[in-house]
């Protein structure tokens, strides 16, 4: 999986889990692609708490994913659904498909 999809997957499952300054550093850092040194201005923090902050949170929120797979089961997901939609396209059944579009979310 690429890496800036796993990261964006990471904030999203377990992002509320962090500390808020963990969740802060890190979405700036890597959704809003800022460097350590521009965080730490907008923060006022140094650049070493900045980095320290961005090396927890992701620390923490790759075991949260070791331990409740909450990331690996939504591919899954997604991939039965795909496939589900690729063999039932010959089926016009509207039902079927309003649920599988209900469940891709």
């Amino acid at each position: 999986m690429e890496e800036r999809m796993t990261i964006s997957l990471l904030l999203d499952f377990y992002g509320s889990l962090l500390t808020e300054r963990q969740r802060e550093c890190y979405a700036l850092h890597h959704e809003d692609d800022m460097s350590l040194g521009e965080i730490a201005e907008e923060l006022s923090i140094s650049r070493q708490a900045v980095h320290d902050n961005i090396e927890r949170a992701k620390s923490s929120m790759e075991a949260y994913e070791g331990k409740l797979h909450l990331i690996e089961q939504y591919l899954q997901r997604q991939q039965i659904v795909k496939e589900l939609k690729t063999q039932l396209e010959s089926v016009t059944s509207t039902t079927i498909q309003s649920l599988l579009t209900q469940l891709e979310g």
